[in-house]
């Protein structure tokens, strides 16, 4: 994928937002790689281990420390560097914390997107916009069968349903201000994008299974399970990305074609029970154990949630690459390296590495 795309992004300016964040720091990585200027705007990285500061990345892109809820800041930053591409990633991302904190929720997810959806209103140069929120955007039935885009928006929590919104948000902005057959005048092209449960290196987030896990193994404490038996579609942090890059590609090129919502979520076979994940997380690190704690007066998380990606499949000829012990080895690797390892250069080789099973499967 890497060499098919180094021509769209090849010095062109690309604002990510939240590329301090997890995914937002490897999706940094990969479009540098990809030889775009990369332009970050983001809150501080959650840890000093985070993906961001093991990879040096300050020192590799430009670094603009911002909050989305400052619609002033983030519409000069648009102002001073133009960028052609933006992938909106920042947010307030952890269902828990939602509870704790439903007003920074909505201000930050809503909000957030608002202000940079008005930004990329007023920005002439910017032509693609990827807007990521999630898989928990969808009114969750529990049912067996994955959801596909055309279903209707929802959520339970205040983050699911603050995801919801700005779905709904998305998509008024594309009918309102960036419809498709006024696009000779405004010349932009937005999607939306929603991603299963997303694992990988560098992240450090509390309330995650694979950052609670490495924290007690690193402890020799038990690993401590809420929600043992809870099925989600896990992928590895490349799978999404590199669906994230594709679409905006595809975008560039033929926007009136690839402007909607999309789904990147993982096969049936990674939709695995929360213990099977941590199972094998131990066996791919070499120690660990693990306690069930779970508690039926804790707030209410999803059992089940699968997507339905057949749209992705066969409109931008994207899937997923990696097997489950694939998804699981290659993040344990980071967490069993990063100590002692440049690790910019380790994520290289693991993007690297994912693009070679990708060819496989082209």
């Amino acid at each position: 994928m890497m060499s098919n795309l180094e021509n769209i992004f090849l010095n062109k300016p690309v604002l990510i937002t939240g590329h301090t964040g997890f995914k937002g720091s490897w999706l940094s990585i990969w479009l540098k790689e990809l030889g775009a200027n990369v332009i970050g705007y983001s809150l501080a990285p959650y840890t000093k281990y985070d993906n961001f500061n093991m990879c040096s990345l300050r020192n590799k892109i430009v670094d603009i420390r911002g909050d989305i809820r400052d619609s002033e800041k983030l519409e000069e930053t648009f102002n001073t560097y133009k960028p052609e591409f933006v992938f909106h990633l920042a947010a307030q991302p952890i269902v828990r914390r939602s509870y704790e904190n439903p007003k920074e929720t909505y201000e930050t997810n809503v909000m957030g997107t608002l202000n940079v959806l008005e930004a990329i209103k007023k920005c002439n140069s910017t032509k693609v916009g990827i807007m990521v929120t999630t898989d928990k955007c969808y009114e969750n039935k529990e049912q067996s069968i994955g959801y596909k885009e055309t279903d209707p928006m929802g959520g339970y929590d205040p983050y699911s349903s603050s995801k919801g919104c700005a779905e709904l948000l998305i998509s008024s902005y594309r009918n309102s201000f960036f419809n498709l057959k006024d696009y000779s005048k405004h010349g932009k092209a937005i999607a939306s994008v929603r991603a299963g449960n997303v694992i990988g290196g560098g992240d450090w987030a509390q309330d995650r299974i694979v950052p609670d896990c490495i924290r007690a193994i690193e402890k020799c404490d038990n690993i401590n399970i809420r929600s043992p038996h809870s099925i989600r579609p896990w992928q590895f942090v490349l799978e999404p990305l590199s669906g994230y890059i594709l679409l905006a590609a595809k975008l560039y090129n033929e926007p009136l074609k690839y402007s909607g919502a999309w789904n990147f979520g993982p096969n049936e076979s990674l939709n695995i029970e929360v213990k099977d994940v941590v199972n094998q997380i131990i066996e791919s690190y070499g120690k660990g154990q693990w306690k069930d704690v779970s508690n039926e007066e804790k707030p209410h998380e999803a059992n089940l949630l699968m997507l339905d990606c057949s749209k992705a499949k066969e409109f931008l000829g994207w899937q997923q690459a990696l097997n489950f012990e694939e998804t699981i080895d290659m993040t344990v690797s980071w967490y069993k390296n990063y100590d002692n390892s440049n690790m910019y250069e380790f994520c290289i080789e693991q993007i690297e590495e994912y693009i070679k099973k990708q060819k496989a499967f082209a």
